[in-house]
């Protein structure tokens, strides 16, 4: 096992107990009537699809120095310090420090699109030397620190990448030792760590460098600013991609500008709004967040570290907040779970005001009267449940956004009823993240809302979901064949999702187009839907692969999340290694009693007549799972084939 590998493995876990965690706190956060005040939250976001785009630079870069020059001595962004304390660099601050990065590349030869990798953990310095990339007119290579050395060398190689900032040594040691594999690389910049005087530089003597460079000629990055065009290369993102080799997304510098002033055009963020973010950065959602900060000017809290967040919500009292449906779901299991466990009164209240709120909120939305107690059972239900729950997110949050992939309906319900409404947005990498977004006021559950202002959404023939807009990529990088299938005449992407739209324009993704599945009796099922569905429904899984292509009948194969089959042993007297657990009576009842449920809301010819439960759950490192926690079937069916058949073999 490589030390990339097990780094990966332990972030998946961290994120399944991180949204445990913060449900159960969220269930725990019911006490007595009298110890709080009613406080109910609203949106005003604009659905007008026809809403003009602000005034905006030509690039990103210019946005970058343009947010600099506005707002010198507002907030910008915010850093942990090793006592627990944040350091907040201004936007002077941090626009000068992106400069001498700048400064720095240029001073070692970078040319215009030339691809500086960035491979580290979401942190203050990854912002700021992407920053320091975009104003050399270089363009940013993204890789995920936990991407294995094949794939590491492969994307450096591929992207012709000629410096790489490394967060510490272990990510430089990745490319050091590929040596003839990666011949492009002629410098690594360490963000911790030292330099060894020949091909590995400090992230202190690449700042001196730049700074020596605008001593000798202060114009050096203003300059070069001037010189980038909308066209040219900004990002090189890697696709985590369910099958093959990782492909490289080509997204110019308008794409990013185009998206953050839609964010602006839609209000869905504001310039006092104070924003946290973990999310990786390597990945096209993040990028997004700061692209909208550099447009709307408000104030980045930067944390990556999952364990640290339940810690950081309440110091940093954020008001904005993105976030991964599986994040999401582990909350509303954890929350759940814990108030079931606690029974009696507690349990009443945590599910009355549930239950109350989100009638109530759907009788409002759909133009009907709830009552004349509508008003004081909303109070009641904030005061006793909801304004402790969003305590424990700062008690501030505004809205929260999910996207890469999609989140299910009644998760979205639950917080929305929490007065933390989470606006779900739909794209790809393709298309820089963001096609459609819902609009808070426009809250249709299970919804991926409609397209961005500029943006145009089509369902073809076979049902497959086409975008069209400033924010579509310019293709792949070296892979022709790739292009032709992939963007289509007349600017259209094909986006590979399954979807359908509603009278409103609203978009609502049912699988991915090479994921459906036909049965022998010629009837389509859609497992990625399927497996939402299952998630929500069941504690103990983390995954459910779903099988039926060419068969009579619909099997699947279930992974379980280790700390919550520990939880369940411990509580069901059990007691073995993973696997025996995984395997018991007990467990397999249990996920039968979920599956059953599960069935009961499927159509006949899609329920589940057979399940095995995993000997291990799905990992990155085996392959199974990309970056994004995204299922890859196809090594899933490989690394199981004898477990499918034999659901198959009577």
């Amino acid at each position: 096992m490589s030390k990339s590998g097990n780094h990966a493995e332990d972030t998946d876990h961290e994120l399944e107990k991180l949204g445990r965690s913060v449900g159960e706190s969220f269930a725990d956060a019911i006490g007595d009537a009298d110890e709080a005040e009613a406080t109910l939250f609203t949106t005003n976001i604009s659905g007008d699809l026809d809403a003009t785009l602000p005034p905006r630079a030509a690039t990103l870069s210019q946005s970058i120095l343009n947010r600099v020059a506005a707002t010198p001595d507002a907030p910008a962004f915010g850093s942990p310090n090793a006592d627990g304390t944040w350091r907040v660099r201004t936007w002077k601050e941090a626009g000068d420090e992106m400069a001498r990065l700048a400064a720095g590349f240029l001073a070692l030869g970078l040319q215009p699109e030339e691809r500086v990798a960035i491979a580290s953990n979401t942190r203050v310095e990854w912002v700021l030397a992407d920053g320091g990339v975009m104003l050399a007119g270089g363009a940013n290579t993204t890789i995920y620190p936990s991407t294995g050395e094949d794939d590491f060398a492969y994307i450096m190689n591929d992207s012709g990448s000629r410096f790489l900032v490394a967060e510490d040594q272990g990510q430089a040691d990745k490319a050091l030792s590929q040596g003839d594999k990666i011949p492009s690389l002629e410098k690594i910049i360490l963000i911790d760590g030292q330099g060894d005087g020949d091909k590995v530089l400090s992230w202190a003597e690449l700042e001196a460098l730049g700074a020596n460079a605008l001593v000798a000629d202060p114009l050096l990055v203003s300059r070069t600013v001037e010189n980038i065009k909308a066209e040219s290369l900004a990002t090189l993102i890697y696709t985590s991609g369910t099958t093959g080799r990782p492909k490289g997304v080509m997204l110019p510098q308008s794409n990013w500008v185009f998206q953050g002033a839609s964010m602006q055009a839609l209000d869905v963020v504001q310039p006092d709004d104070v924003q946290f973010l973990w999310l990786p950065l390597a990945h096209s959602f993040g990028k997004v967040l700061l692209a909208a900060a550099y447009q709307v000017g408000f104030v980045t809290y930067i944390d990556g570290r999952v364990p640290k967040i339940v810690e950081n919500l309440p110091v940093v009292q954020p008001t904005l907040m993105a976030g991964v449906p599986r994040i999401f779901e582990k909350i509303y299991q954890g929350a759940n779970a814990k108030a079931k466990a606690g029974g009696g009164a507690k349990e009443k209240i945590f599910n009355w005001a549930f239950a109350a709120t989100i009638d109530i909120k759907a009788k409002q939305r759909a133009g009907q009267n709830p009552g004349p107690t509508a008003g004081a059972r909303l109070a009641l239900a904030d005061k006793l449940v909801f304004s402790k729950i969003q305590a424990l997110t700062g008690g501030r949050m505004r809205v929260m956004i999910s996207g890469s992939a999609a989140l299910n309906g009644d998760v979205a319900r639950w917080f929305d009823a929490a007065g933390l409404p989470i606006i779900e947005g739909y794209g790809l990498t393709e298309n820089s993240a963001a096609g459609c977004v819902v609009r808070p006021d426009d809250m249709v559950f299970g919804s991926v809302g409609q397209p961005l202002p500029g943006t145009q959404v089509m369902i073809a023939e076979d049902g497959e979901v086409l975008l069209r807009g400033p924010h579509v990529m310019k293709g792949y990088w070296n892979l022709p064949q790739a292009n032709a299938e992939t963007l289509l005449a007349d600017g259209w992407l094909a986006t590979g999702d399954i979807g359908e739209l509603d009278d409103h324009g609203r978009l609502k993704i049912t699988d991915r187009k090479k994921d459906l599945v036909k049965t022998s009796g010629g009837k389509y099922i859609a497992p990625g839907q399927i497996a939402a569905q299952f998630k929500v429904i069941s504690a103990l899984a983390s995954n459910l692969v779903v099988q039926a292509s060419d068969r009579n009948y619909a099997t699947a194969l279930i992974s379980v999340d280790p700390e919550a089959l520990q939880k369940f042993a411990d509580e069901n007297g059990l007691s073995g290694d993973f696997e025996t657990l995984t395997q018991s009576d007990a467990v397999r009842a249990a996920l039968q009693e979920d599956i059953d449920t599960l069935n009961g809301q499927l159509n006949r010819w899609e329920t589940i007549k057979k399940f095995t439960v995993l000997p291990r759950d799905l990992s990155e490192e085996d392959g199974e799972l990309t970056a994004s926690l995204k299922v890859k079937r196809n090594v899933v069916e490989k690394n199981f084939r004898d477990l499918i058949d034999a659901m198959y073999a009577d």
